[in-house]
């Protein structure tokens, strides 16, 4: 008999509600929840697809042990208790012989969507004292994060766009469309947009390709990639040069920031981006005079050479403009947990150690992911020997896959805390398979902080774990266990009889725990007898500068780090107009690195190809629909090119995470033609001065 069951979509951040019916053990329809306060009845592709996952046959549910390497490798299933004890011992030989830098971790993006690996992975990282810590945030975010420390005091004290209210949207290298949202929680992003329209508001887009979101916006302009820099300090330039500035009381050093951009015009963000001068004019004429507006920056802004200097250029734009912390502009959410105020999330720090290689700097703790293939290959003390990746692929997700995937043969060890065989977890000698999405409690804690309405909503599994399952915070736990056992070097034993206390209690229990203590008044039974969710209302201005993490409850507007990667962007030597910029793209169907496997999201049209616009392709001889190589410092790739007018000259895009493996194929592609993904080609030397890789931008050939 068919049952409903409420449940949510935490593949992407914006969470949505679902709506389940359960057979037989099988999600046999999804819909979205219309009760849901946040996500609205809002539901993607990937939510329809979320019992695929759940039933998908290449999904690992025992442990896994490999025989053999390469081509004649093969996967033999083993007991949870041989697994853990193996992954502990090699981890732990590992350190003991050869010092704590000897093992590296790597976390990948899903973990910040479990609500297991929040609670307890990050005491598990805790044990390790490796300098060798990286995860996605530096594909990704890293950016966003340094400059809400360096702003506002804390990595995630992230005003997000009042979408609901605003009446002027700016949007550069960001394509909500597909996306929902990224550090902006924006379910029901095609509707919200409606009726932002309905209101008499406008969104304008700024990206070198005509997105989902350029072609529904109500004006769209072509940006070169990496020069947004240039367009978001001609904007800032212009405020100050018209007088259009009404910043709050709380920010310091805006006269060192109207020096800082004073060469920056209209006329050389032209020159730099192809947007024309009087665009650049007149979009911050209109950001000055609107009644609430928003500017929000991400991706393609965020993965270039001058990321740091982008976000920071967003974050100014609001607060010059008096949309910081304003009803319809940029404001602070007010969530049931505010893991940001009660300090489960570090405020973040910058150089405090930096990469044996390279001498990267670290922030927050983690290097950058682009110095982990030189960490695996350069000898000396402190060369990594052994790594353990959590729900993260960076072969097929981090610069120049292909190089870290070769460097990753040379490991003594390798492990992984996955639910595939893919590209990356192919190299592990174990592989421990957590539960997933469907059969585990969830509560968003990060994406709670970055919503565009504060709401709570705690959603009991939908599934029972099976027998021979753990959930991965039981994995986490049990592995705490067994490597602190094995080290020679204790922890503080009151550290850590605390520490294991705490990895005893379930999440739920912590969630229970954590809202008891809050001030909205919501309790975990609240939240079990409302599933949909609890309404907590619209954004709540008047929260700054009550909130600031900084010592003297001020913003200093100008950061030296800033300051100082203005001189290297004025050095930037530009685009000739002869090369050709690689960028990526995403697609509402795309999950990052995976579900390239699922039958019912890789159905359908093609979408592996590269995008090129016909005058280039006519200036090459190159005929739409044919196969051609790209190039680039680091790699080449052979793939189907396909014409459109939707990139600007000059500009060619690939996919990112193509594909998941089956046996030993990239999948995701219709035609059968094997997968590439734009990170084949991506160059771990192009750095932001946050660490960031530099994704967007790289310089090709195509022939």
């Amino acid at each position: 008999m068919p049952q409903q069951h409420i449940g949510v979509c935490n593949l992407c951040e914006a969470t949505c509600g679902l709506l389940l019916t359960v057979d037989d053990g099988r999600v046999t329809g999804v819909r979205g929840n219309p009760d849901d306060p946040l996500s609205r009845g809002h539901i993607c592709p990937k939510g329809v697809a979320i019992g695929d996952i759940h039933a998908d046959p290449d999904r690992l549910r025992r442990p896994v042990r490999r025989i053999g390497r390469g081509a004649d490798a093969r996967w033999e299933e083993i007991s949870w208790d041989e697994a853990l004890d193996l992954v502990a011992d090699g981890i732990a030989r590992t350190i003991n012989e050869h010092g704590d830098d000897a093992f590296a971790l790597y976390l990948g993006n899903p973990n910040a969507h479990s609500l297991g690996a929040l609670t307890h992975g990050i005491a598990l990282a805790q044990v390790f004292r490796t300098r060798n810590k990286f995860s996605a945030t530096s594909v990704d975010q890293l950016p966003h994060q340094m400059i809400g420390r360096l702003l506002y005091g804390h990595q995630l004290l992230l005003p997000v766009p009042d979408i609901d209210r605003t009446s002027y949207f700016l949007v550069l290298g960001a394509n909500p469309m597909a996306s929902n949202g990224s550090l902006m929680t924006v379910p029901d992003f095609p509707g919200r947009l409606r009726e932002l329209q309905a209101r008499g508001g406008r969104m304008v887009v700024l990206d070198p390709r005509r997105t989902e979101t350029a072609r529904v916006a109500d004006e769209h302009h072509f940006v070169r990639p990496g020069t947004d820099a240039w367009v978001l300090l001609a904007l800032l330039n212009t405020l100050f040069t018209e007088g259009l500035t009404s910043p709050p009381s709380y920010v310091d050093g805006l006269d060192a920031v109207r020096d800082a951009v004073a060469d920056f015009t209209p006329e050389a963000a032209e020159r730099a981006s192809g947007v024309p001068a009087e665009v650049v004019v007149r979009i911050a004429r209109e950001l000055a005079a609107a009644d609430g507006a928003a500017v929000y920056g991400r991706m393609g802004v965020s993965t270039q050479e001058f990321g740091l200097v982008c976000q920071w250029a967003v974050q100014l734009l609001n607060l010059v403009t008096g949309n910081t912390d304003r009803v319809g502009g940029a404001m602070l959410t007010s969530p049931a947990i505010d893991a940001v105020g009660r300090g489960m999330i570090g405020r973040g720090h910058h150089d405090r150690f930096r990469s044996r290689v390279r001498q990267a700097p670290e922030f927050g703790g983690e290097l950058p992911v682009a110095v982990l293939r030189e960490e695996i290959e350069t000898p000396g003390d402190g060369q990594v020997r052994a790594l353990l990746t959590v729900a993260g692929n960076p072969v097929l997700s981090t610069p120049d896959g292909a190089g870290l995937d070769a460097a990753m043969e040379g490991l003594d060890f390798c492990a992984a805390i996955d639910i595939y065989v893919n590209e990356t977890t192919r190299h592990a000698d174990v592989i421990l398979p957590p539960t997933t999405l469907l059969e585990r409690d969830h509560y968003d804690l990060p994406f709670h902080v970055l919503a565009v309405r504060d709401t709570a909503r705690f959603t009991p599994a939908v599934f029972p774990k099976g027998r021979d399952q753990r959930h991965d915070w039981e994995i986490f736990r049990d592995l705490h266990a067994r490597v602190t056992k094995r080290l020679d070097r204790k922890p503080p034993l009151k550290r850590h009889l605390v520490t294991r206390a705490r990895l005893r209690m379930s999440p739920a229990f912590i969630i229970g725990m954590l809202l008891r203590t809050g001030r909205s008044g919501v309790t975990i039974t609240d939240l079990r007898k409302h599933p949909e969710g609890v309404d907590l209302g619209p954004l709540k201005p008047g929260q700054l500068p009550g909130r600031l993490f900084t010592k003297d409850k001020r913003v200093r507007a100008l950061p030296d780090i800033v300051a100082g990667d203005l001189d290297r962007l004025r050095a930037q030597e530009l685009p000739t107009g002869d090369e050709l910029l690689l960028i990526g793209r995403r697609h509402q169907r795309d999950c990052n690195s995976w579900m390239h496997n699922t039958d019912r999201l890789t159905k359908g049209k093609p979408r592996h190809h590269l995008l090129m616009h016909p005058a280039d392709l006519a200036a090459r001889g190159i005929a739409d629909g044919a196969m051609v190589t790209v190039t680039s410092r680091v790699g080449k790739v052979a793939v189907e090119v396909r014409a459109t007018e939707d990139v600007m000259p000059g500009v060619v895009s690939l996919p990112h995470g193509y594909g998941h493996q089956r046996d030993g194929v990239r999948l995701g592609v219709a035609s059968g033609v094997p997968g590439v993904s734009i990170n084949d080609l991506t160059d771990p030397e192009r750095l932001d001065v946050s660490g960031n890789a530099a994704l967007s931008g790289v310089p090709v050939t195509v022939a």
